[in-house]
């Protein structure tokens, strides 16, 4: 009877753990993905000769940032992603959820029985259920597992559309490089609100998205 309660416990706190750790995949994503730590040197090989140094204006413009808490929040392609795997998560929360409740109630009903079982049949009933919350937390981890490994593939291709046309814009523009900013990682301390290209680099990706989903 020791042995059913103390598996119990374990069981719940085991249970607890694997769930906050799909929880904190879902955060980590919907807080921003990859872009905090974006920093991309642009059109490095532009001859020396197609630029102007005629003004301390003109060599401040050769660098500039991006916000990118702005980004994620106005760039469709990354609302988009982020309300598909919210939905996908709460789907996987609500079956943990389902799966966890059901075994438990599973071990609270051998409990009650259990004063009436022989010593055999308690045995037998405890190590199925000491199997089947082997699987239980083996589902757990794998559950977890796939929603880190599709944040990686989701981290990966946005690092790659933003890297993309990042290029081909600060080419266009003679940018010779793209800083990231964001509250959480702030690598730039300061820098005049005239070098912030936000909101055009925004317009830009959501213009190639809309153009892709046509």
């Amino acid at each position: 009877m020791v042995g059913i309660l103390a598996m119990k416990v374990y069981i719940c706190l085991n249970f607890n753990k694997n769930m906050k750790r799909v929880f904190a995949i879902l955060t980590k994503l919907t807080t921003g993905l990859v872009l905090a730590s974006l920093i991309i040197s642009c059109n490095k090989e532009q001859s020396k000769s197609a630029v102007t140094p005629a003004t301390s204006d003109k060599k401040a413009e050769l660098i500039v940032y991006v916000n990118s808490d702005s980004l994620l929040n106005n760039y469709e392609y990354f609302k988009t992603i982020k309300g598909k795997f919210q939905e996908k998560s709460k789907k996987a929360q609500a079956d943990l959820t389902a799966k966890g409740a059901a075994f438990q109630r599973e071990v609270a009903e051998y409990q009650k029985g259990a004063a009436a079982l022989s010593a055999e049949q308690r045995t037998a009933t405890e190590e199925r259920l000491a199997r089947k919350q082997q699987e239980l937390a083996s589902y757990n981890q794998n559950a977890g597992n796939a929603l880190a490994n599709e944040e990686a593939v989701e981290n990966e291709k946005l690092y790659n559309k933003v890297s993309a046309f990042l290029k081909q814009h600060a080419k266009g523009k003679g940018y010779k490089m793209v800083l990231t900013y964001s509250k959480a990682n702030p690598t730039v301390l300061f820098a005049d609100e005239s070098l912030d290209v936000t909101k055009e680099v925004v317009a830009g990706l959501n213009e190639e998205y809309k153009k892709e989903n046509k």
